[in-house]
């Protein structure tokens, strides 16, 4: 018998929800969850220099008291580049050999429509009647991630909501589902400095004031180690990601010439503290008469952790009784919605294998969906009753 959750993924699938276009794909989920008993809200964000936002709220109260699980997840994609290339319609769902085809069937539609399957699931079992299960979802996770997550957080917070530990349905597994789950991520920041000299002509170097001497020294410093890791964390790493004067002319000293970084970083740091170490290196260069000048580019998105006692541990415990595997504790990646979580509560990834996700022919093994939904029920009932592993 077919899980719910498989006919579900294909109805995500077949909704071209690409950032921020929502495309009736939160219609497909509250239809879903309403008969479940879920209170559906829908929210929709604006502002703050960035698009509209459609964002789903749903909530289950059980009959009796106890702990509050909140499920995280989003259901915008990425676009599908040439669609030509797809050995199947990048948004048919379609099902061959037992595996499903589409934009989104990693990351991370899967992860959404296991987790509502599993409760499909419970509501046949009878297994959550002691606290509470809500789902904050998002149609802006793969973007700018403004008027997603992170605001839905905050109003979830202005009615009351509290939870006791989150899940987010990222992809989080490496060979075999569960051999992984993420308790953290590094923080991102990333920068712009300009070094203005003057513009001369090669042959005569000292009428001109030539920055690229001074930016190749900032780059030599930049790449100065920041640390050398952390009990949970890698060492934080920056990366120059671009240098460029626009100068079209292989005989003209350019005036200016900019750089621009981008920095990982681990719990040894705060944005703050990051910053005020760039700044400081920057200070002990030579700019040889030039002006230098910073710019930040972008938000500076947060370290954080989930620390692996408590519910953690517990969740470890009921992956490996379930899977035969305890997962490795990693925080490996970029960023993802859980930087908004952690603010409110314990939160880690937990998801499928991410293989190819963001890549033309995203799939998933059927079979993979019909076992994370099965892993979330499991989960999800010994969460609320508070029964061991």
């Amino acid at each position: 018998m077919t899980h719910p959750a498989v006919p579900l993924l294909a109805d995500l699938i077949r909704r071209p929800s690409i950032t921020p276009i929502e495309d009736g794909v939160l219609d497909v989920l509250e239809a879903f969850l309403s008969p479940l008993g879920f209170a559906c809200t829908r929210l929709k964000f604006e502002g703050d220099g960035s698009y509209p936002v459609d964002n789903l709220y749903a909530t289950r109260k059980g009959k009796e008291p106890g702990p509050h699980l909140l499920f995280a997840g989003h259901t915008d994609v990425v676009p599908p580049g040439d669609a030509a290339a797809w050995t199947h319609d990048p948004f048919s769902g379609a099902i061959v050999d037992d595996v499903m085809w589409g934009r989104g069937a990693t990351d991370m539609k899967s992860g959404v429509a296991a987790f509502c399957g599993a409760l499909a699931q419970l509501a046949q079992t009878g297994g959550w009647e002691k606290g509470a299960v809500s789902l904050a979802i998002t149609n802006d996770e793969e973007a700018d991630a403004v008027n997603g997550t992170k605001k839905l957080m905050e109003w979830a917070e202005a009615q009351g909501e509290k939870y006791d530990f989150a899940i987010v349905g990222e992809p989080s597994s490496f060979e075999i589902f569960g051999d992984s789950i993420k308790i953290g991520r590094r923080g991102s920041a990333s920068g712009k400095i300009t070094v203005i000299g003057k513009q001369g002509h090669a042959a005569y170097p000292q009428r001109a004031n030539n920055p690229m001497p001074v930016i190749a020294e900032i780059v030599r410093a930049l790449y100065v180690p920041l640390d050398n890791g952390t009990e949970h964390f890698q060492p934080t790493n920056l990366e120059v990601t671009s240098i460029d004067t626009g100068n079209p002319a292989s005989n003209v000293i350019p005036e200016r010439t900019t750089l621009r970084f981008n920095v990982r970083f681990n719990d040894t740091w705060t944005g703050e503290t990051l910053l005020a170490e760039i700044h400081r290196r920057l200070a002990e260069v030579d700019t040889r008469g030039c002006a230098i000048a910073f710019e930040q580019i972008g938000p500076i998105s947060r370290c954080f952790i989930s620390q692996p006692e408590g519910h953690v541990a517990r969740l470890c415990d009921v992956m490996e009784a379930f899977n035969g595997v305890r997962p490795q504790l990693s925080t490996i990646g970029g960023t993802s919605d859980a930087r908004f979580i952690s603010l409110y509560c314990p939160v880690v990834e937990c998801g499928l294998i991410g293989a190819t996700m963001h890549q033309v022919d995203e799939r998933v093994p059927v079979a993979d969906v019909e076992r994370l939904a099965e892993f979330y029920a499991l989960y999800v009932e010994k969460f609320l009753s508070g029964e061991p592993a």
